[in-house]
């Protein structure tokens, strides 16, 4: 237990891209076209233009960019931005043992950084992994009994895998990263209370900042506690009742988290997934018509019923922690794309009737990843399927032409050689010179 943050920074700071696993830089890769793709889609939200609104005249001047807006900003606002429009339709990626989204608070500060610095595809990418690295194992040693207390992990961790990755950009010694990650620590805040409202994806940009900031502070010698992640009253014991502390430091620079990413092919909480798989395929198996349904049965790992147990919903946000929402739109429109968590679907009449008559019953036998489906129709038939994992799973993973698929859906604002030009740029982004060119790529034409 003794030093975890020093050791961890003093890896951070000795490790360079070479010492990265092929396999590992590959996967770096495709999580940062996911996360653009899941940037641009979120760019226009609301939620952004109230961020823009209310902290736009306070923020002060500055030349960085958000992805995919077009104002001049200050760097740090340009990094809550970020995390808002990455995590806003909850389409970003997952590492399903932590429930974390890593990539979201990691990149959403790096690409503001590197929008008003000149930084290689080298140096980002190795700064976005050893930050992604950072992150999840400290929120891996913590977890589940920091999850399970409220706190929401992207937001609590990502302090923490920002300041490693900005830190890294910076350069910091030891002893500057040993303090960032110190200031990041105190930082730490996020609570899954705020599921299926705007103040979740404020979660990955506040945490962005708040990273971006305890770096910057280090930088110019602001002091911390030495034992902000294992101190005794550090991060790990104030925030959760029980840690293993090996889980950070045991098998560093040989294990690496971000083989255990996930890729969303649904906007939506994970855990509801597989009830959304499950039904698509029941309906299309048996041509059923959703009018003609009388019951649908979810049997469901007891944390689906904790994190996505919203029945009486009246938003597109809200719909993305519904297990109910999921079975509906699944049996109804045999899809479940960003169009099905929307306002107008979750308030359609046949939605919203067909999520009364649908139950989720919560059974321990029943792991994360599965779900049992039981479809009663009015005239007597019952269809039932069990899914032990859904698309999008480890073992059923996106591949590289439907990560690049799932871009192109988001990317309406950009014309078709941009989006050409930065799916190609991120697959060969350790040949990039300067990061600030491929932020630019994502600014839509006039």
């Amino acid at each position: 237990m003794s030093e975890v943050t020093s050791q961890i920074a003093h890896y951070v700071v000795r490790t360079s891209l070479e010492q990265i696993p092929l396999d590992v830089r590959k996967e770096a890769r495709r999580a940062l076209i996911n996360f653009i793709g899941c940037t641009l889609g979120g760019a226009d939200h609301e939620a952004m233009e109230i961020v823009l609104a209310a902290l736009g005249p306070v923020s002060g001047n500055g030349a960085a960019l958000a992805l995919g807006r077009i104002e001049p900003i200050n760097p740090l606002l340009a990094a809550l931005l970020n995390g808002v429009s990455s995590h806003v339709h909850d389409y970003d990626d997952t590492t399903p043992n932590n429930y974390i989204h890593a990539t979201s608070p990691v990149a959403s500060a790096l690409f503001s950084y590197s929008s008003v610095n000149n930084v290689t595809g080298a140096e980002f990418e190795l700064a976005f992994i050893l930050g992604f690295e950072v992150m999840s194992r400290v929120g891996s040693a913590m977890y589940p009994s920091h999850y399970d207390a409220g706190w929401h992990s992207t937001g609590t961790m990502g302090t923490i895998g920002a300041a490693v990755g900005i830190g890294k950009l910076l350069k910091l010694s030891p002893l500057q990263m040993t303090r960032a990650i110190g200031l990041a620590a105190t930082q730490s805040a996020g609570l899954r209370e705020m599921f299926g409202s705007m103040a979740k994806s404020f979660h990955p940009g506040r945490s962005a900042q708040s990273g971006y900031i305890a770096a910057l502070l280090s930088k110019e010698g602001f002091t911390t506690g030495m034992q902000g992640l294992e101190g005794a009253r550090g991060l790990m014991a104030v925030q959760s009742v029980k840690a293993d502390f090996s889980t950070i430091t045991d098998a560093l620079g040989d294990e690496f988290a971000l083989r255990g990413n996930t890729y969303k092919p649904f906007p939506c909480g994970l855990v509801i997934h597989p009830i959304i798989d499950a039904c698509i395929q029941l309906r299309e198996r048996y041509l059923i018509n959703p009018v003609n349904i009388g019951a649908v049965r979810l049997m469901v790992a007891p944390l689906v019923r904790d994190l996505c147990d919203k029945r009486n919903i009246t938003t597109g946000l809200e719909g993305k922690f519904s297990a109910y929402h999921a079975a509906a739109i699944g049996l109804s429109c045999g899809k479940a794309g960003l169009n099905e968590f929307t306002d107008a679907i979750v308030n359609d009449t046949q939605i919203s009737s067909l999520r009364k008559r649908v139950e989720a019953i919560a059974d321990n036998s029943i792991p994360e990843s599965c779900v049992k489906v039981e479809v009663d129709m009015i005239d007597g038939q019952r269809y039932f399927m069990a899914l032990d994992h859904a698309i999008g799973d480890l073992t059923r993973p996106l591949s590289d032409a439907q990560l690049e698929a799932k871009f192109r859906e988001q990317a309406g604002s950009l014309s078709v050689k941009q989006v050409d030009e930065l799916i190609k740029s991120c697959w060969e982004i350790e040949h990039e010179y300067n990061m600030g060119r491929l932020v630019r790529l994502t600014i839509p034409q006039t």
